[in-house]
C-alpha cells in the first residue's frame, strides 16, 4: 500500500469500528431497559428492530449522498450522529425517548457501510488490500466494543455508559480530521433531470438485477440477517436465564458472565469470516452456504439441550454460533456476486444490505414477540426454522 491507501485504511477503520462497537454493545442493555422501563421483550424488540432496520431501509439513501455530497463527508457526518444517538440513550426516560434515540442513531448507523465502501472502491489503489484491512477494523470494534461495554456496566449505571460510549466517536471524528488522503469524487454539479435519469436507469438495473437466482439468492440472505439479528439481540438475557451463568458478587459490584460469554461469541467469529471466506476458495458457494445454514440449524437445536448440560458445553455452543453466524457472511457475499451482473455489483450489495440489515431486523421483533408470549427454547427453534428454510432457498439456488 501507499501512503494514500494507508490513510484510507486508517479513516474507514474508525467509522467501520464504530459501527459495529454501537452495533453489538445495544444487546447488552436490552434486558437493563426492560427492567428500567418496566416493558416486555416483545416491546423493546420492537425498538430496537426498527433502529436496526434503519441501517439497511437507509442504505440506498446513503448511496445515493456518497455520490452527490461526497463519501468523506459522509462517513464524518455518520461517525458525528453515531455518537449522538448513542448519548441520547442515555438520557432517556421511557420508552418512546429510548424508540427516539435509538432510531437516530440507526439513521446515521446506515450512512457508514455505502460511504465507506465507495469511498474505498474510487479512491484505493490497492483495492482488495484495503478492504481487507477495512474488514478487519470492522471485527476490532465486533469484539471490543462489547467487552468495553460489559466493562462500563460493571462500574457504572447504563445511562452513564450508554453516554460515555459516544466518547470514541468523538476521538474518531478528531482523528478523521486530521487523516489527509486523495480521494476520487464524483461530479457534484448534475441538475435534476439528471437525477431524473438515474432514478430512471436504477430502477432499469434493478429490474434486469432480479432475475429468478438473484431473487432466491437475495431471499436466502434475508433469511440469514433475520436468524443473525435474532439470534444476537436478545442473547445475553437468554444467556443469563442458565443458572451455570448467574450473576456473582465481585469487590462490591455484580458480575454477569452472560455478557463475557456473549463478548467471547463475537470475538470467535472474528475467525469464523476469515475461515468462511478462505473456504469460499476451496468449495462451490452454494455448497459452503448450504452447509453454514445446516450448521446453524443444528446448533440453534443444540442450544436448549447444551444449556441443561453444564457450562462447558453452553460456552461451546456459544463459540461455535459465532464462529458459524458470522462464517456465513463472507459466504453469501460471494454468492450475491456470482449471481450478479458484473456492472450493477453495486447496485446489488445495496439491495444485500436492505435484505440482511433491513428486512433482516425483523428478526429483532420476531425474538421480541417470542420470548414475551413462549419460551427462550422456543426462540431457538424459530430460529432452526429460519436457517431449514434458508438450506431449501440455496439448494434451488444451486440447481438454477
Amino acid at each position: 500500500m501507499d501512503g494514500n491507501d494507508r490513510g484510507l485504511v486508517k479513516f474507514t477503520v474508525l467509522g467501520h469500528a464504530l459501527f459495529h462497537t454501537y452495533e453489538l454493545s445495544i444487546p447488552l442493555f436490552v434486558g437493563l431497559w426492560m427492567d428500567e422501563f418496566g416493558v416486555s421483550a416483545a416491546a423493546i424488540g420492537v425498538v430496537v428492530g426498527a433502529g436496526y432496520a434503519l441501517i439497511g431501509v437507509g442504505a440506498p439513501v446513503s448511496g445515493v449522498l456518497a455520490d452527490r455530497l461526497g463519501p468523506r463527508r459522509l462517513i464524518l457526518l455518520s461517525i458525528v450522529g453515531m455518537g449522538a444517538g448513542f448519548a441520547l440513550v442515555g438520557f432517556a426516560t421511557g420508552l418512546v425517548s429510548l424508540a427516539l434515540a435509538v432510531l437516530v442513531w440507526g439513521t446515521f448507523a446506515s450512512l457508514y457501510h455505502p460511504a465507506g465502501l465507495s469511498l474505498i472502491s474510487r479512491s484505493a489503489e490497492a483495492r482488495g488490500t484495503v478492504f481487507a484491512y477495512h474488514g478487519a477494523g470492522g471485527n476490532v470494534g465486533t469484539a471490543a466494543g462489547p467487552l468495553a461495554t460489559a466493562l462500563l456496566l460493571l462500574a457504572v449505571d447504563w445511562q452513564v455508559a450508554a453516554v460515555a460510549l459516544a466518547a470514541p466517536a468523538v476521538l474518531a471524528l478528531v482523528v478523521g480530521l486530521r487523516i489527509e488522503f486523495e480521494t476520487v469524487e464524483t461530479d457534484d454539479d448534475r441538475d435534476a433531470e439528471t437525477l431524473v435519469e438515474e432514478v430512471r436507469r436504477t430502477g432499469r438495473d434493478s429490474r434486469a438485477l432480479f432475475t429468478v437466482a438473484f431473487t432466491v439468492a437475495f431471499v436466502a440472505v434475508l433469511l440469514y440477517g433475520t436468524y443473525y439479528r435474532g439470534l444476537l439481540t436478545f442473547l445475553p438475557d437468554v444467556l443469563a436465564e442458565s443458572p451455570f451463568l448467574v450473576p456473582v458478587e465481585l469487590l462490591d459490584r455484580e458480575v454477569d458472565p452472560a455478557q463475557y460469554v456473549y463478548t467471547a461469541l463475537l470475538t470467535v467469529g472474528i475467525a469464523g469470516q476469515y475461515a468462511g471466506g478462505r473456504l469460499t476458495d476451496r468449495l462451490p458457494s452454494t455448497t459452503a452456504f448450504v452447509g453454514a445454514f445446516a450448521l446453524l440449524a443444528g446448533l440453534a437445536l443444540l442450544f436448549p439441550v447444551a444449556r441443561t448440560v453444564g457450562p462447558v458445553a453452553l460456552v461451546g455452543v456459544c463459540l461455535a454460533l459465532g464462529f458459524f453466524v458470522y462464517g456465513t457472511a463472507p459466504i453469501y457475499q460471494v454468492v450475491v456476486a456470482e449471481r450478479a451482473p458484473a456492472d450493477v455489483h453495486g447496485l446489488s450489495y445495496g439491495f444485500t444490505y436492505l435484505a440482511m440489515f433491513g428486512v433482516g431486523a425483523l428478526g429483532a421483533s420476531i425474538a421480541g414477540f417470542v420470548l414475551t408470549h413462549a419460551t427462550s427454547n422456543g426462540l431457538f427453534v424459530v430460529l432452526a426454522g429460519l436457517a431449514v428454510a434458508g438450506t431449501g432457498f440455496v439448494t434451488a439456488l444451486r440447481r438454477l
